[in-house]
């Protein structure tokens, strides 16, 4: 199960990644900008979270029809 989460964490991991880092650069522009990136930074959050639980339930879902 722990193997299943962090496989499925691995990509969304790398999107965030990607995200901070321009996040980081748009900051360093704009102070104004701070506010609308912390509520994108919130809901890349959110949506990371809801993509790595459906995979897994999906995962689960194939190990359950296998067995």
């Amino acid at each position: 199960m722990t193997a299943v989460a962090a496989e499925a964490a691995e990509a969304p991991a790398a999107v965030v990644t990607a995200v901070v880092v321009v996040v980081e650069e748009v900051v360093v522009v704009e102070e104004v900008v701070v506010v609308e990136v912390s509520v994108i930074a919130v809901v890349v959050e959110v949506v990371v979270e809801v993509v790595v639980v459906a995979v897994v339930e999906v995962r689960l879902v194939e190990v359950v029809v296998v067995v």
